[in-house]
């Protein structure tokens, strides 16, 4: 190919797929889609000069609403390239690599979109053997961060802070944790500081939290989250060490977590204004290209049932609000491998009430506990990036968001949290204890529920924002993990990793189907059993705030082939303390306690009763 195209050259008739350019060995096929449009065409734009030139599509470029063209003769590494309609400067959607959004916080004004230029990349990158892990729901552990965030601050003490490589140089750290699955935040590509003039600067989240998070019309705000309208083709070059190579970056991350067997899994948003088929290519190409191991959809009027149908992601992670199950699977079909899972905040909510003891809870929460579908998978957390921290949500009862700059008009005011008694930080000897108890609770719902649980990133080490529950502008120290908490906050990093250690080692903690409340082995034992002060007999009235769960292990094998332990789990969310009755265990088994959220795992019991402290849960096991 020459460096140069000639000055006289012409477009050739192209293909009109794959949409966006395809670089062979004789040139360049372009093909972009653009309705009602008097004029339009390439720019081309010498890398050395930045000198412009246009080149325009005539009517043998147009198939349909398709414009396609050939362009020989040119050499992609001395130009990037947008094209024109009309007036107006249009970014390739399509395009693989930007140039000019390498630095994060860069302004990008809407009348000279000419900053961002779409450059050619060639795919070079050598996966090797990569092989996804491909993790069952009931084996995951679910970890959620956003890119930039986990490791910008000083305190990371990563080389490549903010960035894929920071994420790389943290996976020890994160093996050490439990973690199995990573899922991030939007990243791919996005304008996070723009000017548009009479728009608002609404984040995109959730449907049932937009009323509260529609924000001021106010400008050069950042949008830290990145849940807008993106390049969605492109990973976001400010979220690399190397921003002139996020594409290989991103994928030396994947390509090390499925070498230490952990997965990635990515969030997208899409507006109302993208159409159904552009969603599926976008997926297609980041499974096939970046193979990401799960996908994470936001927005509205998405195409749920035929990206869920897809046979490309039948061995991919999809998560959504909800699946229509009755139209993706036969009504007894069951899926070899469950790759759907709702993710939504009833669990969230009803676990945070039920951690701070509001009455008429228990039912739901035992919903929640045991709520396993054979088709759809659940997820479940109490924190997530919207919303409090988890030391949050036992430090304030009430948003604290006035450094966002809206009255603290701004967030959801529905927390569900309690502070133990003072709004804030404190020295208080009592409320840091009752917190700490409150935390280790709060682990025990999301660790021990049925379901694949989700820790929100430093909330294995209480990590806090001061109380603001909408964080999606602040890119600084309140957004940003405070690793030096780690230290500091060892004792809840030491609880959640045994917590996770205890639910890999024990089948029947995290079963593949849902649990029957029955004795379909007949073996004396039904398969999940509720308990009260008495054995076998729940109270679940409005004003009750106690119950106990038992795990029959003959119904989980371990590894080793044997059958697993017997669990008997006492929650006690009541401000006093209850004493339970213990059922009978097989013959040669004694109940041991092994874990309290009180911190009397060596109290000793009887053979038949226990005492648990408000506001407690503890953890009995059987042992020969």
């Amino acid at each position: 190919m020459g460096i140069y195209m000639k000055k006289t050259q012409r477009l050739k008739t192209g293909r009109p797929y794959p949409l966006g350019v395809t670089i062979t060995q004789q040139g360049i096929n372009f093909a972009i889609a653009m309705n009602n449009v008097e004029e339009c065409g390439i720019v081309l734009y010498t890398r050395n000069t930045g000198k412009e030139r246009r080149i325009p599509f005539t009517r043998e470029n147009r198939i349909g609403n398709i414009y396609c063209a050939f362009l020989d003769e040119v050499n992609p590494d001395a130009y990037d390239y947008n094209y024109y309609c009309d007036d107006k400067i249009i970014i390739d959607p399509y395009a693989k690599k930007l140039v000019g959004h390498e630095k994060w916080g860069k302004l990008i004004l809407n009348e000279n979109k000419n900053q961002v230029r779409a450059s050619f990349e060639s795919n070079t990158f050598d996966w090797q053997k990569d092989k996804m892990p491909r993790i069952p729901y009931e084996e995951s552990i679910f970890y959620c961060m956003h890119v930039r965030g986990f490791t910008r601050h000083s305190s990371s003490k990563v080389t490549g802070k903010g960035t894929f490589r920071g994420i790389m140089e943290k996976i020890p750290y994160l093996q050490d944790l439990g973690v199995t699955t990573l899922e991030i935040l939007p990243a791919y590509e996005f304008d996070e500081l723009v000017v548009e003039e009479n728009k608002s600067s609404m984040p995109y989240m959730m449907e049932h939290y937009k009323e509260n998070l529609e924000l001021q019309k106010e400008e050069n705000k950042i949008n830290y989250w990145g849940f807008k309208k993106g390049y969605y083709f492109t990973p976001k070059a400010s979220y690399a060490a190397d921003s002139n190579a996020a594409d290989k970056e991103l994928k030396e991350l994947i390509k090390t977590l499925h070498e230490n067997q952990m997965e990635l899994i990515m969030q997208f948003y899409f507006p109302k204004t993208v159409k159904p088929g552009f969603i599926l290519e976008v997926l297609r190409f980041w499974v096939l290209e970046y193979h990401i191991d799960g996908i994470h959809l936001f927005g509205e009027e998405l195409p749920i049932t035929l990206i869920a149908t897809d046979p490309l992601f039948s061995n991919t992670k999809l998560m959504y609000y909800d699946f229509p199950c009755d139209k993706i699977y036969e009504e007894t079909e069951v899926p070899a491998y469950r790759n759907l899972a709702s993710y939504e905040d009833k669990f969230m909510q009803t676990t945070r009430r039920y951690l701070k003891s509001d009455e008429d809870m228990l039912q739901a929460f035992l919903y929640h506990m045991k709520h396993n579908p054979a088709k759809m998978a659940t997820v479940n957390y109490i924190t997530n990036y919207y919303g409090f921290t988890l030391m949050d949500l036992v430090s304030y009862d009430y948003k604290h968001n006035e450094e966002n700059g809206e009255e603290n008009k701004d967030g959801t005011n529905y927390n569900y949290s309690w502070n133990c008694g003072l709004e804030g930080k404190t020295r208080k000897k009592s409320i840091q204890k009752l917190r700490m108890q409150q935390i280790k609770n709060a682990l025990f719902f999301v660790l021990l529920a049925q379901g694949t649980p989700l820790i929100m990133s430093g909330d294995e080490f209480g990590n806090s924002q001061n109380g603001n529950n909408n964080a999606y502008c602040q890119d600084n120290s309140t957004s940003w993990l405070d690793w030096n908490l780690l230290q500091k906050n060892s004792e809840i990093y030491e609880y959640t990793k045994k917590l996770i250690q205890l639910r890999k080692e024990h089948p029947i903690l995290r079963r593949k189907t849902e649990c029957q409340l029955m004795d379909t082995l007949s073996c004396g034992y039904p398969d999940m059993s509720y308990h009260g002060e008495e054995v076998w007999r729940p109270v679940i009235d409005n004003y009750n705030r106690h119950i106990a769960i038992m795990y029959c292990g003959k119904y989980a094998e371990q590894e080793t082939g044997e059958e697993d332990n017997f669990f008997y789990i006492a929650y006690n969310m009541h401000w006093l303390e209850h004493e339970f009755s213990l059922p009978n265990l097989p013959k040669g088994k004694k109940w041991n306690i092994i874990l309290s959220t009180a911190g009397n795992e060596n109290k000793q019991i009887s053979e038949t009763k226990v005492a648990v402290a408000p506001r407690s849960i503890l953890v009995l096991i059987s042992k020969a």
